[in-house]
């Protein structure tokens, strides 16, 4: 009976925690650089060399509790309507997002579409501007939680009847989200990029109960560098903020790519390495490997909070795939920037 306790102690200091310390109600991944268009939906279609991209970001944490927490998501983005010298273009994309935590199975079902434009404003500069929409799903299993009723006076029974079967909360709304890039590339061996976005502009109502329970716009804020600095080695430094009401979260880090060869066709292979760190939460190294415009990039959050003992400094276990394409097989320009 203690030991379970203890156990169901733990969770609850751990949602709290995940308040605090990261971007509150909304869902986010720490390797948020390979989730665009949720980072920024100015970035969607943002590519340099390729027409389109499909990607995929899978994220479990703190798997020493009884029931890990997942995430999943799934995303495409596309160019179109773009002009004879590919300096301004539009972008739409698409994805769905599916996140379950704790024993009730408290749920998110996100349908997410975006679109963008991109334009050249000068000779070094580029300006993106983008927005999306987002239908929302949120459902508890009231059935698979223990009460107090379960508690017969001498032990806790979770097999017991919790008087809850068949009781599955549920409820929907319509989310809206806005961005704003602006990128400088002085040259082709460096490019800088500060994006802007809001989160929840419509600020819609989630509740499970008919209550008035607003969810709050969160502001977000990233800067994104990339330094060619020689024929095999590319640093890419970034920092990312964000804030939701009394939450917050600061993740900034380094990655490097390294050029390790090329096929037949000219593809490069290439690996990447890096740490991040989350202020006030956990170190986040990364590590991955670029096949041509296939990339597989996986990454750990060790904690270092003061949650670190209770969880045995498990974090979170993440992995995220993309591949970029082009419509045809070669084309004779880059977009502008080219990076």
């Amino acid at each position: 009976m203690q030991r379970r306790l203890y156990t169901y102690l733990l969770v609850v200091l751990m949602l709290v925690a995940a308040q605090h310390r990261s971007a509150g109600q909304g869902m986010h991944f720490s390797q948020y650089y390979n989730a665009p268009m949720l980072l920024n939906p100015a970035n969607t279609a943002l590519m340099s060399d390729a027409d389109f991209r499909l990607g995929a970001n899978y994220r479990t944490q703190w798997a020493s509790v009884p029931v890990p927490f997942n995430t999943f998501s799934g995303f495409a983005d596309f160019q179109l309507l773009r002009n004879h010298n590919l300096t301004n273009w539009m972008g739409l994309g698409l994805a769905m997002f599916n996140d379950k935590a704790g024993d009730g199975q408290l749920g998110l079902s996100r349908y997410e579409g975006f679109i963008a434009y991109h334009i050249q404003t000068g000779n070094y500069s580029m300006f993106s501007v983008g927005l999306s929409g987002a239908y929302v799903q949120r459902s508890v299993d009231f059935s698979k939680l223990t009460f107090d009723r379960q508690w017969d006076g001498f032990k806790f029974d979770a097999t017991a009847y919790n008087e809850e079967t068949g009781w599955k909360g549920e409820t929907s709304f319509i989310d809206v989200g806005a961005g704003i890039n602006y990128a400088y590339y002085p040259s082709e061996f460096t490019y800088i990029k500060l994006g802007i976005g809001l989160a929840h502009v419509n600020q819609p109502k989630e509740s499970f109960y008919a209550m008035d329970n607003k969810v709050q716009m969160r502001p977000m804020a990233n800067l994104d560098a990339i330094f060619v600095t020689s024929d095999m080695f590319t640093l890419n430094p970034s920092v990312y903020y964000t804030r939701q009401g009394g939450a917050q979260e600061l993740v900034y880090g380094i990655q490097a790519k390294a050029f390790i060869g090329e096929d037949n066709n000219g593809d490069p292979t290439n690996v990447i390495f890096g740490a991040y760190h989350r202020y006030g939460d956990a170190v986040i190294p990364v590590l991955g490997f670029q096949w041509g415009g296939l990339k597989l990039v996986t990454s750990y959050d060790f904690t270092l909070s003061d949650l670190s003992n209770d969880v045995k400094y498990n974090g979170a276990l993440e992995f995220a795939l993309i591949y970029e394409g082009r419509y045809s097989g070669d084309r004779d320009k880059m977009n502008c920037p080219r990076f």
